[in-house]
């Protein structure tokens, strides 16, 4: 079986064994993740730090085997939409944080 399946329109779609994959691997990273929260084996700010590492990597397997963007030339277009919309939810978080902190500043000064 091929790696990636392509629809007639050109849309490629991930193998059985892809999706496979990723779901064990989504799993393992959420159970490591409960557990370090469970187990309180780590200082507070090494289990913040190791849940956001554990966090990112399954936001990585997550975009590669279920939304299958990757360095393909055919994944292209759903990059450029990813990297926008990264783009755009960055500049409302950050405008939205600098209102906020604005609004504060300037109720606190009278």
């Amino acid at each position: 079986m091929s790696e990636h399946n392509t629809t007639s329109s050109g849309e490629s779609h991930g193998s059985v064994s892809s999706y496979i994959i990723g779901f064990v691997l989504a799993v393992i990273l959420t159970v490591l993740s409960f557990a370090i929260v469970v187990t309180h084996s780590l200082s507070p700010s090494a289990t913040i730090l190791t849940l956001s590492l554990l966090a990112i990597i399954q936001v990585v397997v997550h975009l590669h085997y279920f939304l299958h963007m990757g360095g393909h030339s055919e994944h292209r277009w759903n990059n450029i939409c990813f990297v926008f919309t990264i783009g755009f939810v960055s500049i409302v978080i950050i405008g939205t944080l600098f209102v906020m902190n604005n609004a504060a500043v300037q109720m606190m000064s009278r």
